[in-house]
């Protein structure tokens, strides 16, 4: 499938509302362009929230997950992406690790994250939903609009594609 934008496209139309993210991140998932308004996740080596989350009707949103870039275990695995792609999520940015990678690329979801690690999170409950988070020289902000594709990735203060 052919995405609807482009993020250097969106940059040229659109200089004054939109900021870029330090390029950081690889794509993993079977979409490798996708959009929506932001839910935030923060947490650190335990992804029970994003487990939550991916649960939950998406609605076309996008979960932006703060692991504090660690690299010592995977945030997003093969089930919870899954759940999240049938839930109608249309992707995640992790900071943080994936694992499953040939799974997460078979599935109907935009996933970008900075590595891979075989390990799973510990699962403690820990985390908060919807705040702020900062990484990537970038502040991700609940309700604001993030753009992924190869390229890299944009956030916005609102839908540009509408727009």
């Amino acid at each position: 499938m052919t995405p609807a934008f482009t993020t250097p496209d969106l940059c040229d139309a659109h200089p004054d509302r939109i900021e870029v993210a330090e390029p950081l991140f690889r794509s993993y998932g079977g979409r490798s362009a996708f959009a929506g308004r932001i839910v935030t996740v923060a947490c650190f080596e335990d992804n029970s929230k994003v487990k939550e989350l991916a649960a939950q009707p998406g609605d076309g949103q996008v979960i932006v997950v703060d692991g504090g870039g660690s690299m010592r275990c995977a945030l997003l695995g093969d089930q919870i992406a899954a759940a999240a792609a049938a839930n109608g999520w249309a992707g995640l940015l992790i900071n943080g690790c994936v694992r499953d990678v040939d799974a997460l690329g078979r599935l109907a979801l935009g996933v970008q994250a900075l590595g891979t690690h075989p390990r799973k999170t510990d699962k403690r409950g820990l985390g908060d939903v919807d705040v702020p988070v900062r990484f990537a020289g970038l502040r991700f902000v609940p309700g604001l609009w993030l753009y992924a594709d190869l390229n890299g990735v944009i956030v916005a203060d609102g839908d540009l594609l509408s727009a």
